[in-house]
């Protein structure tokens, strides 16, 4: 497992954050600027830049930071055990059978309560 120290932040960081900062404005922008090109042609160019303001990003050290994390995290969802079609069925069975039962008890109760005040109120 990883230390939590944390790791002193790069001279450049900052510097990196305001290039990720600048790209994404930039997307933003010449969407703006050039819309009257296809929608298609937009979104690949907004596709391009975020993934280079990505790039970016993962430089800096809380970049890799979060890439570690992801990381350790892809491990941990390996380490699952999770349900088989049988037991997902049964447990979905099961619940729509408690809101149904539920739902017809509340609708009972509010039917009783409803004709009483009726009767009060009458």
């Amino acid at each position: 497992m990883k230390s939590n120290a944390e790791a002193p932040e790069s001279n450049f960081d900052g510097l990196k954050w305001a290039v990720v900062f600048l790209l994404i404005a930039a997307a933003v922008a010449g969407n703006l600027y050039f819309s009257e090109y296809p929608l298609l042609y937009r979104t690949v160019a907004i596709v391009v830049v975020g993934v280079v303001a990505a790039l970016v990003a993962l430089k800096t050290e809380k970049g890799r930071r979060f890439a570690d994390m992801a990381a350790e995290s892809r491990n941990e969802i390996r380490k699952v055990v999770w349900p088989t079609k049988q037991e997902t069925t049964q447990t979905t069975m099961i619940v729509l059978a408690a809101v149904l039962f539920m739902g017809l008890v509340l609708w009972g109760l509010d039917s009783l309560l409803s004709w009483l005040i009726s009767m009060v109120i009458a």
